[in-house]
């Protein structure tokens, strides 16, 4: 990794949330978590983050709701998605969306990095 990144997590899961700040701080990152979409556009502007890793399904707005208000608001940010569930379709709803990784878990970190990093490049 060449330069710092900030990553914001947000998932409704908290151990989960909480052990992918931890690790992704451990590899150099910088990382916030937040427990809803909604927690994370109260404070977007105030925190600029290089990448967004965020749920797809969660109370209130989803990761895919996410994604579209970010799009509305002309954000650039790259946003990669996870999820638990194995529904048919995710892959192309995400690819629509504009999402530049699915990711379900359990993942590898180095899964995660690899899509951050490549997220990110110039």
């Amino acid at each position: 990794m060449a330069r710092h990144l900030e990553i914001a997590v947000i998932d409704d899961d908290e151990s989960f949330r909480v052990a992918l700040v931890e690790s992704l701080c451990s590899l150099g990152y910088g990382s916030s978590g937040y427990a809803s979409a909604e927690d994370y556009v109260r404070v977007m502007g105030a925190n600029p983050f290089n990448c967004v890793v965020s749920d797809i399904h969660m109370p209130g707005m989803s990761g895919l709701d996410l994604m579209k208000h970010l799009a509305a608001r002309g954000s650039m940010t790259p946003v990669i998605l996870i999820t638990a569930r194995s529904d048919a379709n995710l892959e192309a709803k995400a690819a629509i969306a504009g999402a530049v990784c699915l990711l379900r878990k359990p993942f590898e970190i180095d899964e995660l990095t690899t899509c951050i990093e490549g997220a990110v490049r110039d």
